[in-house]
């Protein structure tokens, strides 16, 4: 086992991974930039080096900085969280010919479902069920709209190297192709450094259901069910739940073995998360993604499992903890992410926390690095905590929620807390009735947002 981690990230899943290093007895080395040097995960670390300026291209996107800070440290393996350099293929190969160990997937394996269309080919090759498509990069708008005709419309343009609902464009007719094509590839240049863009049927009333995995990087790999993700504003996700309100467990059962059997042909190690399009009884992939999501505790919150400490696990070359077969689901568990951010346009709101009071009681987790008097940079992304909650079913979840969220202070600064109150109270979420649009029509109607 690791002697010492360093943990390349920041915020509350900085704070997230050293909180499981030190349960399992081993040091953690703690980055941060010069705006970060009284963030909570400098304070809670072992140690902590400060790698650059506030820029994140001069800090926690540094890999040179970050190499140079495991070598003053002695730290043998580097947790990545998620953002950041977590999924970049160079960054994994860099930290492997230095002598370490990257507590995550190979960096081959970051490399081909970093490429949408990679991926893609990937995951049908190996029976995974794919959106109808291209074979691959579409060239000009005489070929996406020919493709359009062929698979009927709507169709969505997406950027290969997109992410974060960068790089995607839906046409409803061939009228509109030209202008969709074109700014597809337009924001996948500027975002990736890549134009190149692909495009799909687009569904009209989807969920995005995901499938957590877990591979011990020798063949053997499970999956620990589903999590519905579908209340978003554009494409980032808002709150997520598990298990699904629409997934029977026969179709949980299907999909899991289908996305298990896939990362055991492929010897995945480590955590990842398959993402679908669900619509009658159908998935359809759309990516993966090589890391520990935002939402895992919700996951953590079902099965009564550590995901980052079987990361660690894994990756210093121990077995998984757990098989398919002992993996049961327990209750209902729901997250909402909470932002620094002004209602109702969501305008980012960084600035100091003049009172901060977390909730507690049975089966309520808030994963948050706040503090009285922290100031949030204005530098970052603008999440500021997780408030995930835990109940015998979903009911009893959502109420839960709604009682976590009315002992939450955070004063001194704007947040999406009362985004949260009001959507508990409609039909839709109670129900859980809702698909990937409903949160943009209901904030259209209620907030203006658009």
């Amino acid at each position: 086992m690791f002697k010492k981690i360093l943990v390349a990230n920041r915020g509350e899943i900085a704070l997230r991974v050293i909180r499981a290093a030190r349960e399992m007895g081993i040091g953690s080395v703690a980055v941060h930039s010069t705006a970060d040097s009284d963030a909570m995960h400098v304070r809670m670390a072992d140690e902590s080096v400060c790698i650059g300026p506030p820029s994140s291209q001069h800090s926690y996107l540094s890999i040179p900085a970050i190499i140079a800070a495991c070598e003053i440290t002695g730290a043998e393996a580097i947790h990545p969280g998620y953002g950041f350099l977590s999924e970049n293929a160079n960054f994994v190969q860099i930290i492997q010919d230095h002598g370490l160990t990257f507590i995550g997937p190979t960096a081959e394996h970051i490399r081909v479902m970093g490429d949408k269309i990679t991926a893609k080919d990937t995951m049908k090759k190996l029976g995974v069920p794919c959106v109808p498509g291209s074979e691959g990069g579409v060239g000009s708008v005489e070929e996406a709209r020919k493709l359009g005709a062929e698979m009927g419309y709507p169709v969505i343009i997406k950027a290969t190297a997109g992410g974060g609902g960068k790089g995607m464009k839906v046409a409803t007719s061939a009228d509109d192709m030209e202008k969709a094509f074109l700014t597809a590839r337009a924001e996948g240049k500027s975002n990736f450094g890549n134009d190149e863009v692909y495009i799909e049927k687009y569904l009209t009333t989807p969920r995005h259901i995901e499938i957590q995995v877990f591979g011990d990087g020798k063949g053997r790999a499970v999956h620990l069910g589903e999590r519905d993700c579908s209340l978003q504003r554009r494409h980032q996700k808002v709150f997520e739940e598990a298990p699904g309100p629409a997934i029977s467990p026969e179709e949980r059962a299907r999909i899991g073995k289908t996305c298990a059997d896939a990362m055991a042909d492929i010897n995945y190690i480590g955590a990842g998360t398959i993402e679908f399009l669900y619509e009658n009884g159908e998935f359809y992939f759309i990516e993966m993604n090589t890391r520990l999501q935002v939402e895992h505790p919700v996951t953590e919150g079902i099965f009564g499992v550590d995901l980052v400490r079987e990361q660690i696990r894994v990756a210093a070359g121990l077995p998984m903890e757990f098989t398919q077969e002992n993996l049961k689901i327990n209750g209902h568990a729901i997250e909402v992410r909470l932002n620094a951010e002004k209602l109702p346009d969501f305008r980012p709101s960084p600035g100091r926390i003049s009172q901060y009071h977390a909730p507690g009681g049975l089966g309520v987790r808030m994963d948050s690095a706040l503090y009285d008097g922290y100031s949030i940079p204005p530098y970052y992304d603008s999440l500021i905590g997780k408030l995930i909650v835990h109940g015998r079913d979903r009911p009893e979840a959502l109420s839960r929620l709604g009682r976590a969220l009315g002992e939450l202070i955070i004063d001194g600064i704007d947040t999406t807390i009362p985004l949260f109150h009001a959507l508990l109270a409609e039909e839709a979420v109670q129900t859980g009735e809702y698909n990937i649009h409903w949160l943009e029509h209901w904030l259209e109607t209620n907030l203006g947002d658009s």
